[in-house]
């Protein structure tokens, strides 16, 4: 989504467009860290439950390895000037382990279960801490929507 809207929100609009925008998106910048390589990054696809994201990636990616050492994790839609940016901790979860929920809900969302077929891929459920949301200059004050795990206002 790309928006050019100035018009500062208040913090009840915010949330309304961030919870929508979570709905709605198909990727998120995904930023993990490995303690001797560094800060890793890649887009990936999401569905929100309405509580955390799902994930779906090759359980032999960077960002796989990354998350088992490290489940801390920051996230971002994919828009500049319609930021939205959370931080939180990342459950993962192998083909046979992941809650029916989650591995559901992600295939109906994409059309695509990686539980079945080829490839060995792990869900992965980050609960968000910290929600970030702001539109141009205007927004940064106040920019924070939820801290440590509970919505503000």
């Amino acid at each position: 989504m790309e928006t050019t809207d100035n018009t500062r929100r208040d913090l009840r609009e915010r949330t309304r467009d961030t919870l929508e925008r979570l709905g709605r998106e198909r990727d998120v910048w995904v930023c993990t860290a490995h303690p001797d390589r560094g800060p890793h990054q890649v887009p990936l696809w999401f569905w929100w439950d309405g509580h955390a994201l799902w994930l779906c990636t090759g359980e032999a990616t960077a960002t796989a390895r990354n998350l088992r050492t490290d489940p801390r994790v920051r996230l971002a839609l994919p828009d500049t000037f319609d930021v939205v940016q959370l931080r939180g901790t990342a459950d993962c979860y192998p083909a046979q382990e992941v809650p029916e929920e989650g591995a559901a809900g992600f295939a109906a969302k994409f059309g695509w279960d990686p539980r079945v077929g080829e490839g060995s891929f792990i869900h992965v459920r980050v609960s968000p801490e910290t929600v970030l949301a702001w539109r141009g200059e205007a927004e940064l004050t106040g920019r924070v929507l939820m801290r440590k795990g509970a919505w503000l206002g």
